[in-house]
């Protein structure tokens, strides 16, 4: 399969902890669709302090993984929002 762009799309879309609305990430996305897998290169900034994990209530959001050969966080559905 394909690796995914390195430049990443121009739009960057803020993701929130759904539960106390923490900034978690900010994320170069492409697509109109869901927010399902972040791959860490095209975070812009991360505001967590352990990987996955909020910093505000200590939920854990997303999964460490690889999607096709490259690190990913997999986010668990409707732990994380995206404006």
């Amino acid at each position: 399969m394909a690796k995914p762009n390195k430049k990443g799309p121009e739009r960057t879309v803020e993701i929130y902890c759904s539960q106390c609305r923490t900034l978690l990430l900010k994320y170069r996305k492409g697509g109109k669709g869901a927010l399902v897998k972040c791959f860490k290169e095209r975070i812009v900034r991360d505001h967590t302090t352990t990987p996955c994990c909020c910093p505000g209530c200590e939920q854990v959001f997303a999964r460490d993984t690889l999607v096709r050969g490259t690190p990913a966080f997999k986010i668990i559905g409707g732990k994380a929002f995206q404006k």
